[in-house]
């Protein structure tokens, strides 16, 4: 590491369903953030770790910032503001293919007084026309002077994200190497494993199921006698009818699940895996804070 290495740490903040997982995972070239199109899919600040010749980004991936309705979401959105100290520059995530309201007026006024360099990516570029782009900038005018820089962006094409980060690289400080170059998140694997579970419930069942949900990995261990690691996990719902559709006619959702769940598992432990999963009913997980605790939302 010679002299000129740069590192910091970058939050990236935005309403719900903006695309700020999908972001970090195109940034780190790795698929380490679940996404879904439904809102509120990060319920953690998970920490991703960006490391080249002459710098590394300590990414934060946040919840998005919105009107919470129980304690997980007062969690949520607690989880998305304490990511605002600290840390060196925020990036501000906004849809620009949706109307801008009074959501992302929220979040700009939210980060109007921190002291980090502060940059506005407008995402989803993909989807909107260069005129449709340039009334977009045209009604954040008012808001522009709160920003170091703006950024036109699409996470999903990857289009502009290398301007992007060289505009985080601009502005981060000289510094020593945080974390082991090869190091890509400080979450465990276990925790990674669950939000894969908790992804596919998200991605196959519907309506207030999948919000209502939560995984524990209970058990994980790699047998002695050949390359293969058993993992057993619960996913807690709020209602028996939701278990009754997790679970599925004769097993088949739950199946469906752990099926999908166990190819990203294996990409990621890079074994085979055999995965179980059993369903619990926790009735109003999401406003107990002992059970809130007792899942790792802490």
């Amino acid at each position: 590491m010679g002299d000129g290495f740069k590192s910091g740490f970058v939050s990236i903040i935005g309403r719900p369903n903006v695309g700020k997982s999908t972001l970090i995972n195109t940034l780190m070239g790795e698929r380490l953030n679940i996404i879904s199109d439904k809102p509120q899919t990060t319920r953690n600040t998970i920490r991703c770790i960006l490391t080249h010749d002459n710098y590394q980004i300590v990414f934060l991936d946040t919840p998005g910032i919105h009107k919470p309705k129980h304690k997980l979401g007062e969690y949520m959105v607690n989880e998305a503001v304490k990511s605002l100290k600290g840390v060196d520059v925020t990036v501000v995530l906004i849809d620009a293919s949706s109307t801008f309201g009074s959501g992302d007026i929220y979040v700009i006024e939210s980060v109007k007084n921190i002291k980090a360099k502060k940059i506005l990516a407008l995402n989803k570029i993909d989807k909107i026309s260069k005129k449709d782009l340039e009334g977009v900038l045209a009604r954040i005018t008012l808001y522009q002077d709160n920003f170091d820089s703006i950024v036109p962006i699409s996470a999903k094409m990857g289009e502009n994200t290398s301007e992007l980060i060289q505009e985080i690289v601009k502005y981060l400080p000289e510094g020593p190497m945080y974390f082991p170059k090869d190091m890509l998140t400080d979450v465990p694997e276990r925790f990674i494993i669950a939000e894969y579970i908790r992804e596919k419930i998200l991605l196959l069942t519907r309506e207030e199921v999948p919000h209502g949900t939560a995984v524990e990995v209970t058990y994980m261990k790699e047998r002695e006698d050949r390359d293969l690691i058993d993992i057993e996990a619960t996913i807690y719902c709020e209602k028996e009818s939701h278990k009754r559709i997790i679970i599925g006619k004769q097993g088949s959702m739950l199946k469906a699940i752990g099926s999908k769940a166990r190819v990203d598992i294996e990409n990621l432990l890079n074994c085979q895996v055999n995965l179980q999963l059993w369903v619990k009913v926790k009735r109003d997980w999401r406003d107990s804070l002992s059970a809130l605790k007792a899942l790792g939302y802490r």
